[in-house]
């Protein structure tokens, strides 16, 4: 049996979070940018800052922050894990690095963070009293999370000793697929698959779990980032340039989506993206 209370399985990005030099400045942005509300978890006098971003539906992430010395704001992504200790040693026999140890987390769960042999920075969560976010594939929630890599065969081989991902090409993307996955959807949601099928979604998407970017250049270093849904990617761009933030890419069209780039005031980039149905035919954009 499963848990239908509980949308992630082992292997499933389940949260994301960002250390930002300024939270409170922090929430301002993305809070005008996605509607995103805020619980704040630490007490005011203490030196570092957490909050719980919501949508109407629950928990999106988190925002904290500042960031450790040097530490340069970034979206995390956290990848769920039966067991953390576990993943280390994985991670270690795989070539990847401990960057935190794993620890407790409160009641709320236990997380270590990683990188992986090509400098891509993630983070594991083993869930105690919350699963992950709530709402994801919604409006100012997460619908996506990427890895851009300059050697996608060691990728390949470290996220499949990990997590047992599969590096499957779909459409003109590539995406990391976890076998037990649609399995586990179909369970939640009976008839999902068939749902998919008549859409025309790709072959053994109901398996994927996140997406594979090949790296632009040789200057671009190895990270994970994050993609938000959005209802409207030009609305979206221009408010994120009224709030402070800057537009690396304006937006455009791509398969099933419109979406840009956008950089919030502290440098870190996310992807906003609206899904659109019209534009399953639409060629890639390099």
């Amino acid at each position: 049996m499963i848990d239908r209370d509980d949308r992630y399985i082992p292997g499933v990005p389940c949260w994301v979070d960002i250390a930002l030099p300024d939270p409170e400045s922090g929430a301002t942005f993305y809070g005008g940018l996605f509607g995103w509300t805020f619980e704040n978890l630490l007490p005011a006098d203490a030196p570092q800052r957490y909050a719980i971003a919501y949508r109407p539906g629950g928990a999106v992430g988190g925002l904290g922050g500042p960031p450790s010395d040097g530490e340069r704001p970034a979206w995390e992504t956290y990848v769920r894990v039966a067991d953390a200790d576990e993943t280390a040693s994985k991670v270690w026999a795989a070539g990847g690095r401990v960057l935190h140890a794993p620890h407790d987390v409160g009641p709320a769960g236990r997380t270590a963070t990683f990188v992986d042999p090509g400098g891509a920075r993630f983070s594991v969560w083993q869930a105690g009293n919350r699963p992950g976010a709530d709402v994801v594939n919604e409006h100012g929630s997460v619908n996506f999370n990427q890895l851009h890599t300059r050697d996608i065969e060691r990728a390949r081989e470290f996220y499949g000793a990990v997590f047992d991902w599969e590096l499957l090409g779909v459409g003109d993307a590539s995406m990391w697929a976890l076998a037990p996955y649609g399995d586990f959807l179909e369970q939640r949601r009976p008839g999902m698959r068939a749902q998919m099928a008549e859409f025309g979604a790709p072959e053994r998407f109901e398996d994927v779990v996140a997406s594979l970017v090949p790296a632009g250049d040789d200057e671009e270093p190895d990270h994970w980032s994050v993609v938000f849904g959005i209802d409207d990617a030009d609305a979206a761009a221009d408010r994120a340039k009224a709030l402070g933030g800057k537009v690396v890419v304006e937006p455009f069209d791509a398969p099933w989506v419109r979406m840009a780039v956008i950089s919030d005031p502290w440098g870190a980039t996310f992807t906003a993206s609206k899904f659109v149905p019209e534009n399953r035919e639409v060629e890639a954009r390099a």
